[in-house]
């Protein structure tokens, strides 16, 4: 496998570097997530107009650039150096491959070109925090029991003629206030017999309620989602259950490993500006990246950190691994937003200062889709490390007898 990067993905890179840099900075990211949006949209419109970026996970037959998840990965890197706000991770890295792998074709060429285009944005609603479990990181996902249902709550679907109703409630929707359609996981057919099923949810549906939440990390918005009685289509044809967890699984492993690398710029990052933070403080007359001490902490999260990128990098190629980057990645970008606070003093304890957007970023995302020990837990027991070999099996009767 040559997992160099090609050209033209150096150029993406190179390019959203440029803009992000002049448009993101900590000021301009605090004040995006404190408008209406959540975002800035007139930088959402130039990343899709002149990069395509929400169009690297849609097909090209569809509008989209067709890339593989290498590419999409490389720019959420980006993204994350400067926490960039944007739906970008909710739209192309969770709805996209959704709708492309349960879509009809009338609902592909309806919403994959507006998708790509960024003149829509989607959002996955599953209900209460159990989104790392739906998408099959922290859990299995084929009992659909992460949906809810009965006293557990989560959203019912009935059907209505050639349509269906959907009622019920979904938290913690990643940009959910603004998304111009919302992909909801809801049952069907009675919770005796029940099925979890997407279904498709626009905007100015009668009955959706949405309300922007009180978060951690502003930079990653949610909703609070109310369908009461809401008209809906369902996503494909109603292939079954299986087929929607599988998707749900395969769409989870892409977005790990987009997450991973996502995290590994904003671990990057923070350690970048903690190492010329200790270049300029001086203690006793010289630099306090001078001391022993100090040098020691931050070779730590370098190595901490190449490491992350590495992982983060081969998931990138191969998807499957992107439960394990993502684990690594989390745990990297955790411990140097930390060590990031703890070397910048006095000034980087107050609330106000920069280093604790990726703090909050870091806790954030392991409590949306981890935590660590749960994704690594996971993959363990997917890969069979904690089932028995046939020769282990052997080996016990022989003792036994």
């Amino acid at each position: 496998m040559d997992a160099a990067f090609t050209a033209e993905q150096e150029e993406i890179r190179r390019t959203l570097r440029e803009i992000l840099g002049k448009r993101c900075g900590p000021d301009e990211v605090k004040a995006a997530v404190r408008t209406a949006a959540g975002h800035d949209r007139e930088l959402w419109q130039q990343l899709a107009q002149r990069l395509g970026l929400p169009g690297l996970a849609v097909a090209e037959e569809y509008g989209g650039v067709g890339c593989t998840p290498a590419d999409l990965a490389l720019a959420c890197e980006e993204a994350g150096r400067v926490l960039l706000p944007s739906p970008l991770f909710a739209t192309a890295g969770l709805c996209v491959p959704l709708i492309t792998a349960l879509g009809t074709g009338a609902q592909r060429s309806e919403l994959l070109p507006a998708l790509a285009a960024g003149g829509l944005t989607a959002a996955l609603a599953v209900p209460g925090p159990v989104l790392a479990t739906a998408l099959a990181l922290t859990g299995d996902n084929t009992s659909g029991e992460w949906a809810g249902g009965g006293r557990a709550g989560g959203v019912q679907a009935r059907a209505d003629g050639d349509g269906w109703r959907l009622y019920g409630e979904a938290a913690q929707v990643l940009d959910g206030h603004s998304a111009s359609v919302l992909l909801v996981a809801a049952h069907t057919g009675g919770f005796a017999r029940a099925r979890t099923l997407l279904f498709l949810v626009r905007e100015d549906a009668p009955g959706l309620v949405r309300a922007r939440q009180a978060v951690l990390d502003e930079t990653r918005p949610q909703a609070a989602i109310q369908l009461r009685d809401v008209p809906a289509r369902l996503l494909g044809d109603g292939r079954g259950e299986v087929d929607v967890a599988r998707a749900l699984a395969a769409t989870g492993a892409t977005a790990a490993a987009v997450l991973a690398a996502e995290a590994v710029g904003a671990a990057g990052q923070a350690l970048a500006r903690t190492v010329e933070y200790v270049r300029r403080r001086e203690q006793f007359g010289r630099a306090i990246g001078s001391f022993q001490a100090v040098k020691h902490r931050l070779a730590d999260l370098y190595v901490q950190t190449q490491a992350a990128r590495s992982a983060a990098y081969y998931a990138a190629w191969d998807p499957a691994q992107g439960g394990l980057a993502l684990a690594q990645a989390l745990e990297a970008l955790r411990v140097t937003a930390g060590e990031a606070i703890q070397l910048h003093g006095g000034i980087g304890f107050t609330w106000e200062h920069d280093a604790h957007l990726y703090f909050k970023r870091a806790a954030s995302d392991e409590l949306l889709f981890g935590p660590v020990h749960r994704l690594r837990a996971h993959a363990a027991h997917r890969a069979g490390l904690f089932t028995p070999s046939a020769e282990a099996e052997s080996e016990k009767e022989k003792v036994a007898v």
